[in-house]
């Protein structure tokens, strides 16, 4: 910067513009407040038909949150400009001080242009008549000090200047399109945040020069940073595609069997650069993009360690896949790499997945502690099980489901697949506690309704069960228990068993529904989050009916009974599955049972406030009473159904079973879901003080639950093959 450029400069103009973005920066707040209370919240809570349930839905919801981005993409913008604006002014005025310093001791300051000046004594008469000769030496120190002092504040200056102009470049070049999310305070903030970046690419481009303190510190960094997406950008184009996976490649080799300390060092690593260079991701700047095409097309380079004895290494895929594990990546990036590896994944057919991607790479492990990494369908997976919208994408051709299905017979990626499966149908993200589900979309209800036929397949379909996917499969089905109870109940029940779907008859044939809950009632983790599901929906539609009677134009007896006899029918499809000695078999005993359903109780109670059992339903059927899950009265009542199982709640009467512990007697588990549906309408009669006979009500469901109960070994024999 030059001398002049910061003694006279004027910074009214730099004033105007960041008044300009104070104010526009207000403005967006404005908008983005109205554009999620109102319109996304209306989007979400409306019944969508047809083509509206995908992409209007869709649209509304991204120009909210491109709104939230412009909002804080301004709020960025403005801090930077208002807190370098600050720093200038600062610096001039050190500046102007320190040049008023130096005239006082007849010192002159010159701009010599370019960036350069000079610091010279003025002359004066009487110093010639000096004798003593030290005037001179005096004079020079005062130059040199004064010389050092003002290029000192105009390096500051220009440091601070250039590095405002370079993130607030990086920041608008991160959307071509819309706004960039990067969030920061101030410049200082911003610039720290690029040159950490660029240390870090430094540091990975010679691996080997890395010690343990060095890769501590580098995590430590990275774990700072890793949501930051000027830092995240700039990490991956500076070490580039290839020095990416070159660096991963590097670090398992040279780290291959850690133990203790280390190997925890090395999961974090492994974390936080997958979390890393999936905030980059987002970033569509040209470097970005050419980024990820590069990494794309590195997909069969083969990638070796530098001190390595063996040519084989590891495909570029299976790196890349080894990194996808942890964090959301861009919906287009894992659209792309997803086509080419499921592409390769069927060439091979169903059997030849294993010899493609894990055969010859004996001696391969990319991941710590968690597989190899040799299949990387497994680290693809976990990456869509994180990314809803793609994930979604992934399945929605029946082929490529079926065939990602078949291939779990040979291969390990069953619970991998599951997660992502549970992505699309859902559409959330697994591991989110703090998203809502939306109504489930026509496409997602299609995938689930795939899904089901395939595991409703005799033979084959019910393994599935048995490779890795069960555990998923219940999760599923509990956020389908609206459409699932609808599909058992037939045309006429919507009114009484309600549905926030936008598809709610779309789950295909009765009896692949019937199949697909016995198969899922053979492991342990599937039953327990069936039974759980259909408790939270049972005792969210009582409350919910009982509370709002217009909700339903008929008797409340009616009602009541056929909320009672659904529960009733679907336990019992799972009781009476458990009870078949073809299903019993699967079960390894009932305390692997009992240890399942404490676990997925502790899930099911996320389920509640995230809404994954779709226990909120439109307005027009009562959403505003359903939808306060996180502290209303349906939230204490489904909270409660959880508490009463994972505390062992004694059931009333002489048995003194507790809720469902036994996996052994059909009539212990009828007696469970017929005592869990009472208790669900005394507790809402007493909360809500309702004019209503408590033991006439229990009576009705106990009968209700029974009809139900004895309905569904009707239906399993009519849909499968009974021992």
């Amino acid at each position: 910067m030059d001398l002049d450029a910061l003694r006279y400069g004027d910074f009214s103009k730099l004033g105007e513009a960041v008044t300009d973005w104070e104010q526009m920066t207000k403005k967006l707040a404005d908008l983005q407040k109205d554009a999620e209370n109102n319109l996304k919240a209306k989007a979400d809570k409306a019944k969508w038909a047809g083509v509206n349930a995908t992409v209007s839905r869709e649209f509304i919801t991204k120009t909210a949150a491109e709104f939230a981005d412009a909002h804080t993409q301004a709020d960025s913008i403005t801090k930077i400009l208002s807190d370098t604006r600050g720093e200038l002014i600062g610096y001039r005025t050190q500046l102007n001080d320190a040049i008023t310093r130096g005239a006082q001791q007849n010192l002159t300051v010159i701009d010599t242009g370019e960036g350069t000046f000079t610091v010279t004594g003025n002359t004066r008469p009487d110093w010639a008549s000096d004798p003593s000769g030290k005037t001179g030496t005096t004079d020079q120190k005062a130059v040199d000090a004064l010389r050092d002092e003002i290029q000192g504040i105009l390096t500051k200056a220009t440091q601070s200047d250039n590095s405002a102009a370079k993130v607030l470049r990086l920041l608008v070049d991160q959307a071509k399109y819309g706004f960039a999310d990067a969030s920061y305070a101030n410049r200082d903030e911003a610039a720290e945040a690029v040159a950490a970046a660029e240390k870090l690419a430094k540091m990975a481009k010679n691996p080997a020069d890395m010690s343990l303190d060095d890769i501590a510190d580098f995590n430590r960094t990275m774990d700072k940073y890793n949501g930051d997406s000027l830092f995240a950008e700039q990490f991956a184009t500076r070490l580039g595609p290839k020095g990416t996976l070159q660096f991963w490649t590097e670090m398992t080799y040279a780290h291959a069997g850690a133990r203790d300390s280390e190997l925890e060092a090395m999961k974090s690593l492994q974390k936080n650069l997958s979390l890393t260079l999936a905030t980059a991701s987002f970033s569509d700047s040209d470097a970005m993009r050419d980024w990820k095409k590069d990494l794309i097309a590195e997909r069969n380079t083969n990638f070796r360690a530098a001190d390595s004895m063996n040519p084989v290494g590891a495909l570029g895929s299976q790196v890349i896949s080894s990194l996808m594990r942890a964090g959301q990546y861009d919906t287009e990036f894992l659209d792309d790499y997803r086509k080419t590896l499921f592409k390769a994944d069927k060439g091979a057919g169903d059997a030849g997945t294993h010899d493609l991607w894990v055969k010859g790479y004996d001696a391969l492990d990319l991941v710590f502690g968690d597989g190899n990494g040799r299949d990387p369908l497994e680290g693809l997976f976990e990456g869509l099980s994180h990314n809803p919208e793609a994930a979604t994408h992934a399945f929605e051709s029946k082929s490529d489901l079926d065939h990602m299905l078949g291939t779990t017979v040979y291969t390990g990626r069953g619970e991998s697949l599951g997660h992502a499966l549970e992505a699309a149908t859902t559409g959330l993200a697994v591991g989110d506690q703090t998203g809502h589900a939306l109504p489930h979309s026509e496409t997602q209800v299609r995938i689930m309704k795939n899904i089901m036929e395939a595991v409703a397949q005799p033979g084959e379909g019910a393994e599935l069960v048995k490779k890795g996917l069960g555990d998923s499969f219940g999760n599923m089905a509990a956020s389908y228990m609206p459409e699932i109870s609808q599909k058992l109940a037939g045309h006429g029940a919507e009114s009484v068993l309600l549905a926030n779907s936008d598809d709610p008859d779309g789950l295909g044939e009765v009896r692949d529904v019937v199949r697909f809950l016995s198969a899922v009632s053979a492991d342990p983790d599937g039953r327990a989050g069936i039974i759980f599901g259909e408790s939270i929906y049972t005792s969210s539609l009582i409350e919910s009916h009982l509370t709002d009677p217009s909700l339903f134009d008929g008797p409340r007896e009616q009602l009541l009974a056929d909320i009672g006899k659904n529960a009733g029918i679907i336990e019992g499809i799972v009781a009476h599955s458990v009870a078949d000695d073809e299903v019993r078999s699967a079960i390894e005993g009932e305390e692997d049972y009992n240890d399942a359903l404490k676990a997925k109780g502790d899930f099911a109670k996320t389920w509640i406030s995230i809404g994954l059992a779709n226990v909120s339903v439109p307005n027009e059927y009562g959403g505003a009473a359903m939808g306060a899950v996180g502290g209303g009265m349906v939230g204490a009542l489904a909270g409660s159904v959880v508490d009463r199982v994972l505390e062992g709640q004694e059931l009333k009467g002489v048995k003194d079973e507790a809720l469902y512990a036994s996996a052994k007697d059909l009539y212990d588990s009828r007696d469970s879901v017929s005592q869990q549906t009472q208790w669900a309408a005394e507790d809402t009669i007493r909360r809500n003080n309702l004019d209503l006979p408590g033991d006439g009500t229990s009576d009705l469901l106990r009968n209700a639950v029974n009809e139900g109960w004895d309905g569904a070994s009707a239906l399993l024999s009519r849909t499968k093959e009974r021992p």
